[in-house]
């Protein structure tokens, strides 16, 4: 099996869980702080807390989470076929 093919899979769970912490995240401050009368909610920036911390703030957050997953855990990986001999069938 081509060793390209174990970190494809390694980073592929890696974006799945980014995307799990995003939607967790999301989902949190939204309906978490998002409950209750609207004439009760506290502001940050003139938006209300809950689209202000899960829309602005959390998308923020994961460009920055996402930079340093891809900065230190990521590997660039050739794309090239290395064995001639694979493509011609000899």
């Amino acid at each position: 099996m081509d060793p390209r093919f174990k970190i494809a899979h390694r980073e592929a769970l890696i974006g799945i869980v980014l995307v799990v912490i995003n939607f967790a995240m999301w989902y949190g401050f939204a309906y978490g702080l998002g409950q209750g009368d609207p004439t009760d909610y506290t502001y940050v920036f003139g938006f209300p807390a809950w689209f202000f911390y899960s829309c602005i703030a959390g998308t923020i957050f994961m460009v920055a989470l996402i930079w340093m997953v891809m900065k230190f855990f990521f590997t660039e990986v050739s794309l090239e076929v290395e064995d001639d001999d694979e493509c011609t069938g000899k």
